[in-house]
């Protein structure tokens, strides 16, 4: 049995988790990944998260279903039109349609979950504080409250044993530092996908908030973005 320490990693097949998962990597935890199937308008992302399990190695792989179209509300779960620009100045300051509400909450509930099975240490998400599309269930406060949260809820934060430590390395970077730091950890980010309204063949929009801010932290770093793109 490894004596490393565990932790599960949420995997969405993007960007930042991708950097994430590299980076509890590099600190030596042994890794289980869980990616969430919510009823997105797309599995691409799906696809994307079980090839960078395979590149990590990481054979504890989980993917699990949630069908928030149920609910709507959200134009990653229903027929709203996914917002789109010219470039990552024009998105608004404001809560975006691409904004799935309580999604976080119900990934960490999972995540915590999957952590007490597994007698992990930690959760590792890729939240994101600077170079965000307005969510707010990415911020430190919202963390820290749902940190609290779990050390009341779960067996080992009731019984006094150490608690499971929500870790978010990526909250207070750019986008371009999170890029940087990817590669620095050997990440192809080629394998990751960031788009929220993709082609049918799998090629990024260019024009949604998740596109335009993942190319602006490519061109922030000096870099070209591998990803495929319509056009």
């Amino acid at each position: 049995m490894s004596d490393k320490p565990r932790a599960v990693v949420l995997l969405s097949g993007g960007l930042d988790s991708t950097t994430c998962c590299a980076i509890a990597l590099d600190q030596g935890y042994s890794l289980s990944a869980l990616t969430v199937t919510y009823g997105q308008r797309h599995n691409m992302e799906i696809d994307a998260a079980r090839k960078v399990a395979a590149h990590f190695a990481i054979t504890d792989h989980v993917v699990t279903e949630i069908d928030l179209r149920a609910f709507g509300g959200s134009a990653l779960t229903s027929d709203i039109a996914v917002p789109k620009h010219d470039n990552a100045a024009d998105i608004g300051d404001g809560i975006p349609v691409t904004y799935v509400p309580a999604r976080n909450t119900i990934f960490l509930s999972f995540a915590l979950a999957f952590a007490e099975t597994r007698n992990a240490d930690a959760i590792f998400i890729g939240v994101n504080a600077l170079d965000y599309s307005g969510y707010p269930d990415c911020r430190p406060e919202y963390i820290a409250a749902f940190q609290t949260m779990a050390n009341l809820a779960t067996k080992s934060g009731v019984e006094g044993a150490d608690a499971l430590i929500i870790h978010t390395p990526l909250i207070d970077r750019t986008k371009a530092q999170i890029i940087q730091t990817g590669l620095g950890l050997g990440v192809d980010y080629a394998m990751t996908t960031s788009c929220y309204d993709p082609a049918d063949n799998g090629a990024a929009c260019g024009h949604c908030d998740a596109c335009l801010l993942r190319l602006k932290g490519f061109k922030d770093a000096g870099l070209n973005d591998p990803a495929r793109y319509v056009g």
